[in-house]
Formats: structure tokens, sequence, C-alpha cells
């Protein structure tokens, strides 16, 4: 896991060191950034920051070594014994939905045995670790139910191997327009997705979406799956598709490990970010493979200490910081790294997207090893994000964004400006550092 010291003791490393010497301070960032591919001077202020673009490879190299976490990936094991139609055998420990009469025909309501299910495993306090599983082959229509802890035993695992699918009724979430499959509080809790398939069936959501159609009204959708105040959560394998509108959301979550997740949706479904993680420390995303419609991963505030490894993404809108600070709030995001990453056909890269009227801080995030293909807006910072019908008015505050790092991205852009630094006039970037960055526009 992502430890909260480490990252401290580099960045602080990093501030004292030479590598932050007088150049990285007195000169002013025009200077040095003017001649990167598409850099557009003229949305940073002159006062914005530096980069030492000169930097000896070595020394940044030995900088950055630390920031690579070691991480053990946990082989997924196949479910103890399964007969020839996929239903689970008898196992110490193991229960399956069909158990409590879940049907599995796509048809049926399956809801109210998955919660027996699910009170049945969390209330077990055996010296067997209890697992739920989900048989393959089948698929369950589920309306919006929460898989409540704490749990008895020790640690508690679900196993998904067949198809959840949603209600695609609205008058089903009137009590929760947030949520459909909602983990809450539960430790020492194992995901493991052995082939199945977590199905959001959010078209219908879509389609009555006001970015979609303006005549509708801006409302809320429910996220697909959300794992709220987990402690020690693994995630394993999951595949999660067309989402209401969030796929997967770590909230208030601390020591997460999410592998191989898949999220697939259409590159036009709106709100559809692939991973969300909010409130959330020691959080690791690795291997991820997410087409979407929305951020393929977004981080937002209360975040820190976060490590996204050999991500890919696109179709969707890249990889974001943010949004922070919408409605005048106070964000705080810290100890970020994005270590590998290959982007295709996205809105944005990589970016970090804050309201003016917020107030707090994106600071000590690392965006490096990132290769991009036809990709809008590659590297972007916007002080000045504003997604709503009507122009944003000018404020005085703003979510301060400061020791930025990007190193190695390379590949094509489909739009002329590659770099793109808008900061705010009054609390403007600070400590942003470039290095290694190949980007060329590539026109259609």
């Amino acid at each position: 896991m992502l430890q909260q010291s480490l990252f401290l003791f580099l960045f602080f490393t990093l501030i004292s060191s030479p590598l932050f010497g007088s150049s990285f301070q007195d000169e002013p960032l025009a200077n040095l950034v003017e001649h990167t591919p598409g850099f557009d001077p003229s949305a940073s202020p002159a006062f914005f920051g530096t980069i030492d673009k000169d930097l000896p490879a070595d020394d940044f190299e030995a900088s950055f070594t630390s920031l690579q976490m070691k991480y053990e990936a946990e082989q997924i094991t196949e479910s103890r014994r399964y007969d020839h139609l996929g239903t689970p055998g008898s196992s110490p420990g193991e229960v399956s939905v069909e158990d409590f009469r879940a049907e599995g025909y796509g048809e049926s309501d399956d809801t109210q045995a998955f919660k027996k299910a699910w009170d049945e495993i969390c209330s077990s306090d055996t010296d067997v670790q209890p697992v739920l599983v989900v048989p393959k082959n089948k698929k369950y229509y589920v309306k919006p139910i929460t898989f409540l802890g704490p749990c008895k035993s020790d640690s508690i695992t679900l196993k998904i191997l067949g198809t959840i699918e949603a209600s695609n009724d609205p008058a089903h979430y009137k009590n929760d327009r947030y949520h459909w499959l909602l983990f809450y509080s539960i430790k020492n809790f194992k995901v493991e997705g052995q082939g199945g398939t977590i199905d959001g069936n959010g078209k219908t959501w879509w389609e009555n979406s006001c970015k979609i159609n303006s005549s509708k009204p801006c409302t809320v959708a429910p996220t697909a799956v959300t794992f709220y105040q987990c402690h020690d959560l693994k995630v394993y394998g999951l595949n999660v598709q067309n989402a209401q509108e969030m796929h997967v959301s770590f909230e208030q979550s601390v020591n997460v490990q999410a592998n191989n997740i898949v999220v697939t949706s259409s590159g036009t479904s709106p709100n559809t970010d692939g991973i969300h993680v909010a409130g959330s420390e020691n959080v690791q995303i690795i291997n991820p493979i997410i087409k979407a419609g929305d951020d393929c991963i977004s981080i937002v505030n209360g975040s820190k200490n976060i490590e996204a490894i050999d991500v890919t993404c696109g179709p969707g809108h890249g990889i974001s910081i943010g949004s922070l600070g919408a409605k005048k709030s106070e964000a705080q995001v810290s100890n970020v790294l994005v270590n590998g990453a290959k982007i295709t056909g996205t809105m944005n890269g990589v970016r970090i997207k804050t309201w003016q009227g917020g107030s707090g801080y994106a600071e000590n995030i690392i965006f490096q090893n990132i290769k991009m293909d036809n990709v809008g807006n590659p590297i972007i910072i916007d002080q000045n994000y504003c997604d709503q019908k009507t122009p944003c008015n000018e404020q005085s505050s703003a979510v301060q964004v400061r020791n930025i790092f990007y190193k190695n991205i390379t590949g094509t852009s489909a739009t002329k400006m590659t770099t793109t630094f808008n900061c705010s006039k009054t609390f403007p970037c600070e400590g942003i550092m470039q290095q290694g960055i190949d980007l060329v526009y590539k026109a259609k």
C-alpha cells in the first residue's frame, strides 16, 4: 500500500534539493516553455511558475524512482467447486445467491435473494472465511441494494461469475438516486470478478440526461458500484459496463487495491466516469482498461496517496484531478502518481480542473510514462473550469495548484495546443516541471 510518509519524504526532498534550484524559482515560465510544441503561453500568467527543462536525466530518474510503488498482485483462484451448470457445489463457508431463491433469468426480481445471502455471510462468525457467489451463466436482475457492514468475520469475499443487471426504472431509485450497488462500511473485503459482469443498464438514464437532451432537467443518476467507508479492500478482475452515471467509486475508503478493472460504455454516455476516487487514502489502481463517456479516472476532494499504474484509457475525457472547488467549496488532493498510461482518442489527456471561487489545494502530483494517440488537450491545467450552461463569473479565490510534474509524455494531439496552463490570476499555479515531453499535433 502507498505510505503517506514516503510521499511526504520524497516531495520535501525534491523541494529542498538542487532539483529546485535558483532557475526553478527565478526564471519566468514563458522563457522556459515557449518552445514546447503547441504550448500556449497566453493561457498562463508570467508569474505562473517555472520549469527546469535542462534538468540532468540521471538526477531526475533518481528523484522519482522511489515513487514507483511496489505492489503484490494477488492471484485470483478459481472458485472451489462447480457443477456443469455453473452452480456452486457445497463448500465450507461458501454461499450462493441461488441458495436464497435467486432465479437468474434476467426478468424476475432477485434483489431480496441478494439481501438475504449477504445477511447470511455478513453475520457468519465461523472460523471459515465466508464467500458469497454469484453463479456464472446467469443474469440476475437487481434493484438498488446496500451491502451493509461491518461483518462479524475478519474477512469476507464476493465472487461474481454471472451477470448482475440493474433496474432501469427511475421509480426504483426514489429513496436514493445516487447508488445502485452500495458496499458500506466493510473491512477486509475482497471482490473477485471471475468473468462476471455488472451491467448498469444505463441507456435510459443517458437519454434523459440534460447533456444529451437539453430539454430535460439536470438531475443525478446512480453510480453503478460504490465502496463507501471500506477498509483494506481488494477488487480484482471486475467488469462493469453501461453505468447509469459513474461506474466504480471509492469513497471515504482506506487501503484499496483495484486490479484489472474493465469499464465499458459508450463514448457519448454522459458523466460515466470509469473509476472515481473521493475522500480516500492509500489507493492503488492497477492495469485498468476504461472506455467511457467521461473521465477514465477522476480523483477529487479529500483524496491522498493515490497511484494509478498502466492505465488504458479511451474513449473518454482522459485522467483528471477534479473537478475541485465547485460552489466555493474547499478541496484538498495530494500525493498522486500516474505511472504508465496509454490514452487514445480522448477529449483530454492528463488534466487538473478547478472552479473559480474555491479554496484548498491540489499538490504533489506526477504524470509520467504516458503515450497518447489523437488526444485533445494532452496536458492541461484549468483553474477556470466552468461546466455549466451560463458563463462563470470571475472570482478572487481559487484552489491552489502546485508541485506538478510531467515526465515522458509522448504521442499525437488532436488539438494544436498540446500543453495549456490556464491558471488563476490571484492564485497562480506554482512549481510546474516538465521533462521528456514530445507531443505533436496531427491534423485530421
